[in-house]
C-alpha cells in the first residue's frame, strides 16, 4: 500500500485513504461540528436563532471532509469540483453577519479533519470557539448595556400638552430617541418605537409597569437593541 501510494505522489495522483482513515475523519469532523453548533447556540444573541442553521453546520462540516478526501491532492479533481459546485446558487440570506463566521468555521474545521490535520482542526476550533465565548461574556463591542426599543400603541390626544408618556420616559431613561411612528386607520391611536437607555437603577419590567398604568397606554413591548426586528 505504501509502495502504491508513493508511485501515487509522484504521479501527482489524488492521496488514497485507508478505510480507517476515512472513519476517522468522518468521526472528527461529526464532533467537530457538534461542538461547533454548540458554541453557536450558546452564544446567539437575537429574534433571528434558526435550528436549521445549527444543523446546517453539522452538515457542512461534514460534506466538507468528504469533499476534500475525495479531491486529495489532484487538482484536476480539484478544478472539476469547482466547476460542478459553480451551478449551485443559495438565496438564502444571513441575517445576523456573526452567523457567517460560523459557516467559515465549520467550513474550515471540515477541511482540516478530511486532510487528516486533527491537531489543526481541533485546536483551531477550540481558539475561536473560546475567543467567541469571551467575547459573548464581555459584551464586546456593545456601545450601551442597557439600550433596548420600546414599543407601544397611545391614544391620540388633541391637546397640546405634553403626553404623559413622555415624564415617565425621562425619569426611566437618559436618552429616548423617537424612531418610527405608526398612525391607525381610524387616527385614534398611535404606534410609538423609541430607542431609549435605562438609567443604572431602572429595568425594563419596571418601564413597563409604570406605563402600563397610564390611560390609553396598551400593547407595551421592550426589546433588547442588539436584537433585529422590524419597527
Amino acid at each position: 500500500m505504501e509502495n502504491t501510494q508513493e508511485i501515487l505522489n509522484m504521479a501527482g495522483l489524488s492521496y488514497v485513504y485507508t478505510h480507517f482513515d476515512v472513519l476517522i475523519n468522518l468521526a472528527v469532523s461529526i464532533i467537530l461540528g457538534l461542538y461547533i453548533s454548540f458554541i453557536y447556540k450558546t452564544t446567539h444573541k437575537g429574534v433571528s436563532y434558526s435550528q436549521s442553521f445549527m444543523l446546517t453546520i453539522v452538515f457542512i462540516t461534514i460534506i466538507v471532509s468528504m469533499v476534500m478526501m475525495v479531491i486529495g491532492n489532484n487538482i484536476a479533481r480539484a478544478f472539476a469540483l469547482v466547476g460542478a459546485l459553480s451551478i449551485i446558487r443559495f438565496r438564502t440570506v444571513v441575517k445576523d453577519t456573526k452567523d457567517t463566521a460560523y459557516i467559515f468555521l465549520a467550513l474550515a474545521s471540515g477541511m482540516a479533519a478530511g486532510t487528516s490535520s486533527y491537531f489543526l482542526a481541533v485546536s483551531g476550533s477550540l481558539v475561536t470557539s473560546l475567543v467567541a465565548y469571551i467575547l459573548f461574556i464581555t459584551n464586546y463591542g456593545s456601545i450601551y448595556s442597557s439600550e433596548f426599543i420600546l414599543r407601544f400603541r397611545s391614544m391620540v390626544k388633541k391637546s397640546g400638552d405634553a403626553p404623559e408618556y413622555s415624564k415617565i420616559l425621562s425619569n426611566f431613561s437618559t436618552r429616548a430617541n423617537m424612531l418610527h411612528v405608526e398612525p391607525s386607520g381610524d387616527s385614534l391611536t398611535t404606534k410609538l418605537t423609541f430607542d431609549i437607555i435605562l438609567k443604572k437603577d431602572k429595568t425594563p419590567m419596571d418601564l413597563s409597569i409604570e406605563l402600563s398604568k397610564l390611560d390609553g397606554i396598551s400593547e407595551i413591548v421592550v426589546v433588547a437593541s442588539e436584537h433585529d426586528i422590524d419597527y
